[in-house]
């Protein structure tokens, strides 16, 4: 089963869409890495949905990409005495420790790492952004504060602090929990949140132990301030544009966008671009124009995914969801203005120590030599998965079919740009290299006989990191 599109579909299971005819559906319109919310359901609910995916797996003999979504802190407010408080623009409000019920005066806030913080002139951002506080006056375990934007606000209402890094590490007692079991069913991919700096990034790494890959949701403004550092510490990128929409202003959001998926691309990390990208679609069977073309343009932009949230996970419409988001993305991939926009934002090949290496090079010249002879297909041989990732940033005009004797890199493949990832024997030397590609190719529906394909790999064969050979061959 071959997708005829470079970019990946990630979608959100969830109430609507964790049956096995669901699933199937979902994953028949376009899925290619399924997405389970450690912030909802119950650890059999994600044991139920494993069993399914992998089952499904078996039966289409595809290799399917599971990324586990980590809730990471969740800052919120305390209770009120008499339920929700209007707060009125100008007047002062106080926020403290104490985990007595508040009232339009004050409310508790149980997080002295927020009030550590915390100096005069800081902003606190109460229910989604939709009211602002400024600091006036703070200490170890309050703030007095002077209200910005008004409005009403509920009880455990969400709390976010824009521009500061908050003393708080990004797993807690409960991303931990979900972490053990995400590895013990087979994640292939752990979604880290509130990422705030690299240093969360290498706690997180230490922890999963080489068990699964690493995606970074950026949603801080300090994780954009350090973009460079934190993606060449993850094995993938989330631009989680929902949070960075209520922590920064809306209007900077879409430049801010364009700069991480540009740090991915030229580091050769796989980028997703998430939230509400058809949130229509929860309740309408069509998405708007306006989300059509924000889907569209992280495609021209060259990202390797596009994810769906709440539109799969509990919408009214998840499989037209997906068919919609597959016809986007085919749409403007057959635009020839498509790959003029991907050639002229094409960078040169680095490394995270700032040069090309081997790797970098033979893939540079593959995308040249499948430009020139018009390949039919790039076939990869890769054990980690590396060298197929390299070959998908240079973003070249023929498919990749990646080979692996490895099934965890296959399924991780399922995010990679333009990767038709296959769980298949190594080869032994250059000739069965051939064969092998050849024989693949075909079999797979890239290639016809008499068609040329481009295959790289490395020397020794099954050794990881190695990508050293470019071989052109005949079906």
């Amino acid at each position: 089963m071959r997708r005829t599109r470079n970019a990946k579909i990630v979608a959100t299971l969830g109430p609507a869409s964790s049956d096995r005819d669901t699933v199937r559906r979902l994953f028949l319109a376009g899925v290619d890495v399924f997405r389970l919310n450690f912030s909802h359901g119950s650890a059999d609910d994600h044991r139920a949905r494993f069993a399914i995916l992998r089952e499904l797996e078996r039966e289409t003999g595809r290799p399917i990409g599971i990324l586990a979504d980590l809730q990471g802190p969740k800052l919120r407010v305390g209770t009120f005495r008499d339920g929700p408080v209007q707060l009125a623009e100008g007047q002062a409000f106080r926020l403290d420790l104490d985990p007595a019920p508040g009232d339009a005066q004050r409310a508790g806030l149980p997080h002295p790492e927020i009030f550590a913080a915390l100096v005069p002139g800081a902003e606190l951002l109460l229910d989604d952004g939709r009211l602002r506080l400024v600091v006036e006056r703070c200490g170890a375990d309050f703030a007095e504060t002077r209200v910005a934007v008004g409005g009403k606000l509920s009880e455990r209402k969400g709390v976010n602090v824009p521009g500061v890094v908050l003393p708080i590490t990004a797993l807690t007692a409960k991303d931990r929990r979900d972490l053990a079991l995400a590895l013990e069913l087979g994640a292939d991919w752990i979604a880290l949140s509130f990422v705030q700096r690299p240093e969360d990034v290498a706690e997180a790494r230490a922890l999963i132990g080489g068990r699964a890959a690493i995606v970074s949701k950026l949603e801080k403004p300090s994780a954009v301030e350090r973009l460079d550092e934190i993606v060449e510490l993850s094995d993938a990128i989330m631009v989680a544009r929902g949070d960075l929409g209520v922590e920064l202003p809306a209007e900077r959001v879409p430049g801010i966008q364009k700069r991480i998926v540009r740090a991915c691309r030229r580091l050769g990390r796989p980028v997703i671009v998430a939230t509400q990208m058809l949130e229509s679609m929860v309740e309408a069977p069509v998405p708007t124009r306006a989300e059509a073309s924000d889907v569209a343009t992280a495609i021209y932009d060259g990202a390797d995914a596009v994810m769906l949230s709440a539109e799969s996970a509990s919408g009214k419409h998840p499989v037209e969801a997906v068919d919609m988001m597959n016809r986007i993305i085919q749409e403007v991939e057959a635009d020839p203005l498509y790959r003029q926009l991907i050639d002229a934002s094409h960078s040169a090949a680095t490394t995270d120590r700032g040069a090309a290496d081997t790797a970098d090079a033979v893939c540079c010249a593959m995308r040249r030599t499948v430009s020139l002879l018009r390949a039919a297909a790039i076939v990869c041989y890769t054990s980690s998965g590396h060298t197929s990732l390299r070959a998908a940033r240079e973003r070249p005009e023929s498919p990749i079919l990646s080979l692996t004797p490895s099934l965890a890199a296959a399924r991780r493949l399922a995010l990679a740009w333009g990767v038709h990832s296959v769980h298949a024997e190594d080869a032994a030397d250059e000739h069965r290299m051939s064969e092998i590609a050849c024989a693949a190719a075909r079999r797979e529906g890239f290639a016809e006989a008499g068609q040329t394909i481009v295959a790289i790999a490395g020397v020794p064969f099954g050794t990881p990191g190695t990508t050293n050979l470019l071989r052109i061959a005949t079906v």
